[in-house]
């Protein structure tokens, strides 16, 4: 039995109804009807009324040009560094370790020596989201590049194509479902990330708006910006999926997918 299309995204309304509605009734009625937690309905009242407030849009447009610009500074150096390391085995050896290392050190850790140096700028959250981003990317890329099929690359060299057209041709397509996973991944880390700039670094953005709700003690505004980033990590995933699926439409494992 063919099930409808509309069925997925019903289903998610579904949840996210439900959800505002426990929200609504723990908020009013239920077990936290006396803590600062503001009611659903005050909550979204509270983000439509920002919305329409150029300040906010403002700290919108500065949170997705750090978390952009820093993932797409971490997208080339990533893909550089991973097809430079992946196609040589003694780099690929030589720099597991250090990479394996570095990738689950949270941007956080380097937060402090950050501002010192850039200050509380748009350029240290973009170094942030590059940090935060670059390394796994290079992992993923090399990992891609170290796993070509090496019978592909041995008969494009009996064709006679030079090292340039192999790698082209060969290496870094059988390497972009590795990529792409990784973009994919990457993407709604850097708008976190960007954020986090914000709210610890004290840099421009969204980020910097949650801290200043939290610190005059605004809850209503304070969950409403909690709900836009929300609503804006949904579309940003959203897009890097649709992004990976158009870019590896030929790929047997997203095929089937595109519509």
């Amino acid at each position: 039995m063919t099930r409808s299309p509309l069925v997925p995204p019903l289903v998610g309304a579904a949840g996210v109804v439900a959800a505002l509605a426990l929200w609504e009734w723990s908020a009013t009625a239920g077990p936290l009807s006396g803590s600062p937690l503001p009611p659903a309905t005050a909550a979204l009242a509270e983000a439509a009324r920002l919305l329409g407030t150029p300040a906010t849009w403002t700290a919108l447009g500065d949170t997705l040009a750090m978390a952009l610009t820093g993932l797409v500074l971490a997208i080339v150096c990533g893909v550089v560094l991973g097809v430079a390391i992946g196609t040589s085995p003694l780099a690929m050896h030589a720099t597991r370790v250090p990479l394996e290392f570095l990738k689950p050190i949270p941007p956080i850790v380097i937060l402090p020596v950050v501002v010192l140096v850039l200050g509380p700028t748009l350029g240290m959250g973009v170094f942030l989201v590059f940090f935060g981003c670059v390394i796994a990317i290079a992992v993923q890329a090399s990992a891609g590049v170290f796993d070509t099929d090496p019978v592909a690359t041995a008969t494009g060299r009996s064709y006679g194509m030079g090292r340039a057209e192999v790698l082209g041709r060969i290496v870094l397509p059988s390497a972009l479902p590795y990529i792409g996973t990784a973009v994919r991944v990457a993407a709604p880390t850097s708008l976190v990330v960007a954020v986090v700039a914000g709210l610890l670094g004290g840099g421009p953005g969204l980020g910097q708006s949650l801290l200043l709700s939290q610190i005059t003690g605004n809850q209503p505004q304070l969950f409403a910006y909690v709900l836009i980033l929300g609503v804006l990590g949904l579309l940003v995933q959203g897009l890097s999926q649709w992004g990976e699926r158009r870019l590896l439409h030929w790929h047997p494992q997203y095929r089937k997918q595109v519509v």
